[in-house]
């Protein structure tokens, strides 16, 4: 019986194999419920791109980067966000993956002679591509996106150097705007729904790009000083060909759905109700000491002040620690060493200190509870899921208006200095909500024009808020503000990239080990060697900063 079995099981498998056998395996594998990437509209592809590369700005502007360039820090869980100790753990697989179903978007885009689509998908591969390049330094870009094609060359792909990217990004950039140049009437296929940047509207996608252009010049005018000067001043000299983000009206932002935790600004505590994200994040000092300095308006809006301040006062009775109408009094000999701000408005964690034993600010359990009310948080709309305010910020006004007015301050033909950074400060209050406060603001000292590379670079660190990355390769080009790390950091210096993660060293090993040996090893690379956050990648090198 169990050979009869056996047989009549062989018969049935040989028998269903010759039926299917005839059939084509491609269509025996098609989704009847998918979109096949040979057909798919590219509307149906851009919001996934918009959304996920905001969301990765975000998850780097308002986390870890936010600790490097000291907007915040941590109280608990730390060891990323304010010492810098990243282990080399950092991927840029995500970020590919963005450029994939980005490169999709542009392949169908041509396919369907979609021109609005194709400026857009150019815009985000020279944004998506310049973030890799800013981050690690040479990256795959020629090669890079062809792994269908087989063969060694792209499989394991070559790393270009920074140079070739760059240039690259601004040829894309060009382009883009070239496409973008049309009135919206002249596209037939944007569906303003699928565009949760902009809504379709073509003339803020252009200005996107060319002020995207703006900020690589920038980025390599140290190591390209006559290429970025006859960029920028190419842009400015001919605004009706290269319309630029002006004001606070065309700033790309990405707003949060805020429906579910993978939609919603991510500190939120509707979705997280443990609350333990928002919690450990507190303002840091670096920050709040010259926001309080020039009784600067976005201060109430990013901070709360501290629930229970401190005051020592010596002619209190020894022993004395007591909560007197939510102020807590303390004895000179109950804070002993316990390093503590006694301000009575807001008060912010120094960099890399919360892990020391003495506890800042008598937080109860340093290093291991987030819970401190002697400390600022942050304000409570970053508690919420979504918000006018929550948004991924991926190039503002502000910005723009900083680039040009530190270009002014070099000699470069891009306007006036003083009235672009006066431009600048203007428009980050107008993004926050505190316009009104412009006025007074400009004339405090400070904040009133000094003609400094220092003051421009730091409003625009101010301004960076929740974009943070954009402050840390600002600091990593000038070496402003003038940063200093923390006591309980991994290194006495503040890093300058991320490290290659370890599947690219093991399965891209020759093209990785390539890029790894272009890096220049600094004092503070020590045992990382040249692979190390603390190394300088081209863009850096013989420039002497930042440090």
């Amino acid at each position: 019986m169990k050979n009869i079995l056996k047989k009549n099981t062989v018969c049935l498998v040989l028998f269903v194999s010759f039926l299917f056998s005839c059939k084509d395996l491609s269509q025996l594998n098609i989704n009847p419920n998918g979109v096949q990437p040979e057909t798919v509209n590219p509307n149906l592809i851009l919001p996934t791109v918009l959304t996920e590369t905001g969301k990765a700005f975000v998850n780097l502007g308002f986390q870890d980067i936010a600790g490097v360039v000291q907007h915040t820090q941590k109280d608990a869980w730390f060891n990323g966000h304010n010492d810098y100790d990243w282990g080399g753990d950092q991927s840029w697989t995500p970020y590919y993956d963005l450029l994939r179903n980005n490169d999709l978007l542009y392949q169908r885009s041509v396919t369907l002679n979609m021109e609005f689509q194709q400026g857009v998908a150019l815009v985000m591969k020279s944004m998506i591509f310049g973030l890799i390049t800013d981050l690690w330094g040479d990256a795959p870009y020629t090669n890079a996106l062809k792994g269908e094609a087989g063969g060694a060359d792209y499989i394991t792909p070559k790393f270009d150097d920074q140079a070739t990217i760059y240039a690259g990004i601004l040829a894309d950039l060009d382009k883009a705007s070239t496409l973008l140049s049309k009135p919206k009437t002249a596209y037939s296929s944007i569906v303003e729904s699928a565009d949760v940047y902009y809504g379709g509207d073509p003339t803020k996608w252009q200005k996107l790009a060319n002020s995207l252009k703006l900020r690589y010049l920038m980025r390599i005018s140290a190591k390209q000083p006559d290429v970025a000067k006859a960029g920028i001043e190419k842009i400015v000299a001919n605004p009706a060909q290269y319309p630029i983000i002006d004001d606070a009206s065309a700033d790309a932002t990405m707003a949060f759905v805020g429906n579910n935790s993978g939609d919603a600004w991510p500190s939120n505590t509707v979705f997280d109700i443990s609350g333990s994200n928002y919690r450990r994040i507190k303002m840091c000092s670096t920050l709040l000491k010259p926001m309080q300095a020039t009784n600067d308006p976005r201060l109430a809006i990013w901070a709360k002040k501290v629930e229970i301040p401190l005051s020592v006062d010596a002619t209190l009775p020894a022993g004395t620690d007591k909560i007197v109408n939510g102020v807590r009094y303390l004895s000179p000999d109950k804070v002993g060493a316990t390093p503590i701000d006694t301000d009575p408005n807001y008060v912010g964690l120094p960099p890399s200190v919360s892990q020391l034993p003495s506890g800042y600010n008598f937080n109860p359990t340093p290093g291991q509870t987030s819970v401190n009310p002697h400390v600022s948080y942050l304000n409570e709309i970053y508690m919420q899921a979504k918000g006018s305010l929550l948004k991924a910020r991926l190039m503002s006004a502000a910005e723009v208006r900083f680039i040009l007015a530190e270009a002014a301050l070099k000699g470069w033909a891009a306007g006036d200095a003083k009235t672009q950074y006066e431009a600048g400060v203007k428009a980050s209050l107008t993004t926050w909500g505190v316009a009104s406060s412009y006025p007074t603001f400009i004339m405090q000292k400070g904040v009133a024009y000094e003609g400094t590379q220092a003051q421009i670079i730091g409003q625009k660190w101010i301004a960076s808020w929740t974009n943070a990355t954009e402050a840390w390769f600002d600091y990593r080009r000038t070496g402003l503000p003038a940063l200093s790390a923390g006591v309980a950091a991994k290194r006495k210096a503040l890093p300058l990239r991320f490290y290659y993660m370890r599947d690219e060293l093991n399965l891209n090993k020759a093209n990785a080990g390539a890029a790894v040996d272009k890096l220049e090893v600094t004092t503070n690379s020590q045992s990382d060697g040249k692979n190390s956050a603390w190394s300088k990648p081209w863009l850096v090198q013989g420039t002497g900063k930042p440090w």
